[in-house]
């Protein structure tokens, strides 16, 4: 069965720093992209950020570029988001996706 599972979400102030997990399983996950994506209320999802199966790749979103930082372990099946100085624009449920499946989606609120 695949899954995908977030984690590292929470409450921020502008200018802070959060890291997204998203742990995969019941797949081969270094054969695949995997990309984040986020929704804020009101809005459609959207991508946020994509990395190729062994990393090299990584494309981002304008309005994120030079701030996040996509990454992934193909030994612990897990993709990581690394998102510095933080608006509060960024706030919204991030997903993690792969394999053609959704995470269930981490909450992530910037605001003082």
């Amino acid at each position: 069965q695949v899954q995908l599972v977030e984690s590292g979400g929470g409450l921020v102030q502008p200018g802070g720093s959060l890291r997204l997990s998203c742990a995969a399983s019941g797949f081969t996950f270094s054969s695949y992209f995997m990309s984040w994506h986020r929704q804020a209320p009101g809005k459609e999802r959207e991508l946020v950020a994509r990395i190729g199966n062994t990393g090299v790749y990584t494309n981002y979103i304008g309005s994120v570029k030079g701030r996040f930082t996509i990454s992934r372990d193909n030994d612990k099946n897990t993709v990581y988001l690394e998102m510095n100085s933080l608006k509060p624009e960024d706030t919204a449920v991030y997903y993690c996706f792969g394999r053609n499946t959704w995470g269930q989606g981490t909450q992530v609120t910037v605001s003082s």
